[in-house]
């Protein structure tokens, strides 16, 4: 994702508004690699913005993605999550803690032509599922 300077001024060079609402969300993302539902994003925008609606951050997260800035990510949990990471890579969901990682998967998928000659395969996404590290060791059997 680019920095939230940078997204103001792409905002304003495709002529969108640059409201507080919108660089409140642009902070909120930025470094954000915990994969944040738009609650967790409403949330933090609150801190400093008490009166934004969770109405105004979807809006906003809904820009981004429409610009390509960000991706959501429907991983079988409640929530979708918004991740600030666009280049190529997969996820790990650890069922501990609910967490997500960002992994890098070394299999390539791809789905057999003959059987599906009319699909259209635009995207790829793997999922794994498991417990962290710290989440495995709290699970541990002692021995």
């Amino acid at each position: 994702m680019r920095t939230p300077e940078e997204l103001t001024e792409r905002f304003r060079a495709l002529g969108l508004k640059v409201t507080p609402q919108r660089q409140g969300v642009f902070h909120a993302l930025w470094g954000n690699d915990s994969h944040p539902t738009a609650e967790a994003i409403w949330d933090r925008v609150r801190e400093t913005m008490p009166t934004v609606s969770l109405r105004t951050v979807y809006q906003v997260l809904n820009d981004l993605i429409d610009l390509g800035e960000i991706g959501a990510v429907r991983l079988g949990t409640s929530s979708v999550r918004f991740d600030p990471n666009i280049d190529g890579h997969d996820h790990f969901v650890c069922r501990g803690c609910g967490r997500v990682h960002d992994v890098h998967a070394t299999a390539m998928v791809e789905l057999p032509a003959d059987h599906y000659p009319d699909f259209e395969v635009e995207a790829t996404q793997i999922v794994f599922r498991g417990r962290c590290p710290a989440c495995a060791r709290i699970t541990a059997v002692p021995s």
